[in-house]
């Protein structure tokens, strides 16, 4: 199977900067792509507001997933309105009616420096003042009057972007800095034909019904108490439910996979990251520093890998105990900037499925093709079943070891992925600082794409730890570590659960599986049955509630368990229990089907469809 170049990539939109990637304009492909509609999109967006607003300044404007956006600072401290995105789109269709070419040129920096000084471009005059010394030409492309610092490519002319739409305006620290002053970022979409963009349009509703802050609310799941501070979620009963049902079904697969249950600690001396190179390359993201035991530095832990390290190094290690597969759910702390953090999807505490291989060199195939097999499983067992797989290699700038040693454990992870059967798409320069990744990327049920699981073959932390373990011969030999984040962290893929089935999670994650709803609930008779029933599924293993809207219409009663996607509701009143056939009414609120079936029917059919954990 071919390995793809992901040029189609989206620009992470939390932090764009364009001096580094500075240099003459690129050369544009035979056929457009989207991402070059969308480029030229954001630049006809600069040029409207910089039209309706004169004196607006603009910083970066890339293309995004699915998207575009451009940030401005407006003339005296101005914020965008509704409205002003209605009259910037009416003028960006009519600057797409007169077709402006899309013209390129290329400057020296100093003569580009001067242009857009000039103009009173501030940020374009930082980015140029950033540029890399040996930067000796800029690219520059003018759409009629807009004159922007850009290598393109760009489409043709104006006239091909039709099918826009602007979507909301977001306020962002200039590049990503919290310190820095707050910009006004506006997003918007492109398509090639207008029934593209109303596909996309209509998929954006779906997800905003599908939101699961919104869901999370409604279905009394978790919340962000403003008191415990942004990022940090706590899970109610109903969601801590679930998420115990997820993590047990975890517990059990990983046992009969051979892996062994560890823990540790929230914190640890700052030694210990110095060690595995997470201050030198991941300091950023983590937590200050507690000072503590007369000066000593603690650190909330980012990860939880150099934890099981110490734990394989605790004692001497032969050749017959690998490979050694430790896990945990372990809790970590990832200081998130607050402009991308983000319901469960982006937190500031996190729980990681985390799993490490210790393995000998020539067991490091077989590890990685078993624990891929072993990652689809666990995720199809979710409900999930489209995948491709994503495969990142050495970052240019942050990164340890040689390239020999980057270069084995890239092919080794390539080698394992090409032989799944699934599309692979390359992600250069997107590795971790100790080694390349093998991320599975799943299309939930709208179609939007989700970054999973991570596998990362590392060469480093074993040399950096002086790992070994004593081989057939006797002698001291370095292993090899392989990470792997199953979930990647049990709040985003709860999050992304809940967006898939909209709430309506398959009966064995529901918390309450079965409504009983009595229709008379003043009859001692009904209550009764109602009551004994509630036993016998309960007995059975079964979630089970009794509606305790007690007073209300039958109808509002089955409204509000639909409401709170309760999978099933039986209906029962005077007339069932008369009859002692024991048949009863069973509604499936996700089919919106009804009837009439046994108890005993009722009873086997949700264990075995609890027991089978089937998605619908």
């Amino acid at each position: 199977m071919a390995i793809t170049a992901n040029y189609n990539a989206a620009v992470p939109d939390e932090v764009v900067d364009d001096a580094a990637e500075a240099g003459p304009p690129l050369e544009a492909p035979a056929e457009a792509t989207l991402e070059m509609l969308r480029h030229s999109a954001a630049h006809l967006m600069a040029a409207a507001v910089t039209q309706l607003f004169p004196g607006a300044q603009y910083d970066v404007g890339p293309a995004i997933e699915d998207g575009f956006f451009y940030n401005f600072r407006l003339p005296e401290a101005r914020h965008f309105t509704e409205s002003d995105l209605e009259s910037i789109e009416r003028r960006m269709h009519e600057l797409s009616d007169a077709q402006i070419p899309f013209e390129r040129d290329a400057l020296s920096k100093a003569e580009a420096r001067e242009l857009f000084e000039k103009m009173h471009q501030d940020f374009k005059v930082d980015l140029i003042d950033r540029m890399d010394a040996d930067v000796d030409s800029v690219g520059i492309y003018s759409t009629g009057d807009f004159v922007d610092l850009c290598r393109g490519p760009h489409v043709a002319h104006s006239g091909l972007l039709k099918a826009v739409k602007l979507l909301r305006v977001a306020g962002v620290y200039w590049r990503g800095d919290e310190r820095n002053e707050q910009l006004q970022r506006v997003y918007g979409t492109a398509w090639f034909t207008q029934e593209d963009l109303d596909r996309y349009l209509e998929r954006l509703e779906e997800a905003k019904r599908r939101d699961h802050r919104r869901l999370g609310a409604e279905l009394d799941l978790f919340s962000f108490p403003q008191e415990i501070g942004s990022g940090l979620a706590v899970f109610h009963p109903n969601g801590g439910l679930i998420r115990r049902l997820m993590e047990d079904y975890s517990r059990e697969r990983h046992e009969a996979g051979g892996y062994e249950f560890v823990n540790s600690p929230h914190i640890s001396k700052a030694e210990l990251f110095e060690i595995s190179g997470h201050l030198q390359w991941f300091a950023e993201s983590m937590f200050p520093p507690m000072e503590l035991d007369e000066g000593t530095h603690y650190y909330l832990k980012p990860m939880n890998c150099p934890f099981h390290i110490l734990i394989y190094r605790s004692r001497t290690r032969s050749y017959r105990e690998l490979p050694l597969r430790l896990f945990e759910f372990g809790s970590v702390y990832r200081y998130e900037k607050s402009g991308v953090v983000h319901g469960l999807t982006r937190v500031r505490g996190l729980t990681m499925d985390d799993a490490h291989i210790f393995c000998a060199r020539d067991q490091m195939m077989d590890e990685l093709t078993s624990l891929l097999d072993f990652t689809l499983g666990v995720l199809r067992d979710f409900g999930l079943s489209d995948f491709y797989l994503e495969l990142s290699t050495m970052p240019k700038e942050k990164a340890v070891g040689t390239a020999e040693e980057w270069a084995e454990a890239t092919e080794a992870l390539s080698t394992a992925a090409r032989g799944r059967g699934l599309e692979l798409v390359l992600d250069e320069g997107g590795g971790a600082f100790y080694g390349p990744k093998i991320s599975v990327q799943a299309r939930d049920a709208i179609g939007r794409t989700w970054q999973m699981s991570t596998i990362q073959a590392d060469f480093q932390m074993p040399h950096r730890f002086d790992l070994t373990y004593i081989d057939a011969g006797g002698a001291a030999v370095r292993p090899i570590m392989i990470h792997r984040a199953l979930f990647g962290s049990i709040e985003r893929f709860f999050a992304i659960l809940l967006e898939h089935y909209a709430g309506h999670f398959p009966l064995w994650l529901a918390p309450v599986q079965c409504e009983l709803i009595p229709v008379q609930d003043d009859a001692p008779e009904v209550i009764e049955y109602v009551t004994k029933l509630a036993e016998l599924l309960r007995a059975a293993g079964l979630r089970a509630g009794i509606s305790d809207k007690t007073g209300e219409r039958m109808q509002a009663k089955v409204r509000d368990a639909e409401l709170r996607r309760v999978p099933y509701v039986v209906v029962i009143g005077r007339r069932d229990v008369e009859r002692s056939d024991d048949v009863v009414r069973v509604r499936d609120t996700r089919k919106g089907s009804q009837e009439d079936i046994p108890v005993s029917v009722l009873i086997d059919r949700l264990a075995g469809e609890d027991r089978e954990r089937r998605s619908s």
